[in-house]
């Protein structure tokens, strides 16, 4: 059975390129931790309207972050609002938390 990774990492202001270079890297890393057999969680969103405000993100955010068995924080978290709160919220559910 694999485990599902919920991956947190800054993006505010990043190129989406960028974001998802980031992404795998943190992925790869998880992976190598973990073990092979994880399952990244889909938390990269190009489906919000121009009109959609930070919370928005973090809202859904959080749906997936309580699906997963593991929370990754990618380099940088500590200085990106919403990954701090994910942190919080991983840290008061007893989801178990690691960074990469």
């Amino acid at each position: 059975m694999s485990k599902k990774i919920f991956i947190s990492q800054p993006m505010g202001g990043l190129p989406d390129k960028q974001v998802l270079q980031e992404r795998a890297v943190a992925i790869s890393k998880a992976k190598a931790l973990l073990g092979k057999d994880v399952e990244p969680l889909e938390t990269f969103f190009d489906d919000f309207g121009p009109a959609a405000k930070p919370l928005d993100y973090l809202a859904r955010s959080l749906e997936f972050l309580a699906r997963a068995d593991v929370a990754v924080f990618a380099p940088g978290w500590q200085n990106a609002r919403g990954c701090r709160i994910e942190h919080l919220c991983a840290l008061e559910y007893g989801i178990p938390v690691t960074e990469v």
